[in-house]
C-alpha cells in the first residue's frame, strides 16, 4: 500500500504537525494504543505459527541428519583438506553455510516458540519495547515478531 503524504500550507503549531495526513516532526514518534487482538485472529495467527515451528523443526532435524551423513561418508584425508587448495576453500564454504542456515532457523524457532507463549500469556501483538499495537499487516508477515515497526528499527 502506498501511502503518500502532500504538503499543506495550513498548520496546527501546538501540535507541529502539518493539516492533512500528519506528518511527526524530528524526533516525535507517533504511538497507537495496544489493542486487543480478536479471538479468531489470534486462532490464526496460533496456527501459523503452529505451522512455522513444524516447519523450521523439520529443517533443523533435515540439515543435523544431512551434515551427519557427509561427515560419515568422508574419508579423514577429506575432511581436513588444505584450506588453501579450491576443494578445501569449497568444502569449508559449504560447511559454514550449512552451519548458518541452521543456525538461522534455530534463532527462528526461539522467536516462534517465544511468540506462542506470549499468545499463552495473553500479551501477543504487543510491542515488547514500548507497549504499542504491533500493526497486523506486521504480524501476517512476520507472525513471530515482538517488536513493533519503530523499535525494530531502532535495534
Amino acid at each position: 500500500m502506498l501511502v503518500w503524504w502532500v504538503p499543506c500550507y495550513c498548520f496546527a503549531p501546538s501540535w507541529g504537525f502539518a493539516a492533512g495526513p500528519m506528518m511527526p516532526r524530528r524526533g516525535m514518534e507517533v504511538r497507537e494504543m495496544a489493542r486487543k487482538l480478536a479471538k479468531s485472529t489470534i486462532n490464526r495467527f496460533k496456527v501459523q505459527l503452529k505451522s512455522e515451528r513444524a516447519r523450521l523443526e523439520s529443517m533443523i532435524e533435515e540439515l543435523e541428519e544431512e551434515r551427519e551423513q557427509a561427515k560419515l561418508n568422508e574419508t579423514a584425508s577429506e575432511r581436513n583438506p588444505d584450506i588453501d587448495s579450491v576443494d578445501g576453500g569449497t568444502m569449508a564454504f559449504e560447511y559454514e553455510k550449512e552451519l548458518a542456515l541452521v543456525e538461522n532457523a534455530r534463532d527462528l524457532l526461539r522467536k516462534v516458540t517465544h511468540a506462542q507463549t506470549m499468545i499463552t500469556k495473553g500479551q501477543y501483538g504487543v510491542c515488547e519495547s514500548c507497549g504499542s499495537a504491533i500493526p497486523i499487516a506486521r504480524l501476517e508477515v512476520l507472525p513471530y515478531t515482538t517488536l513493533c515497526v519503530v523499535c525494530s528499527a531502532k535495534r
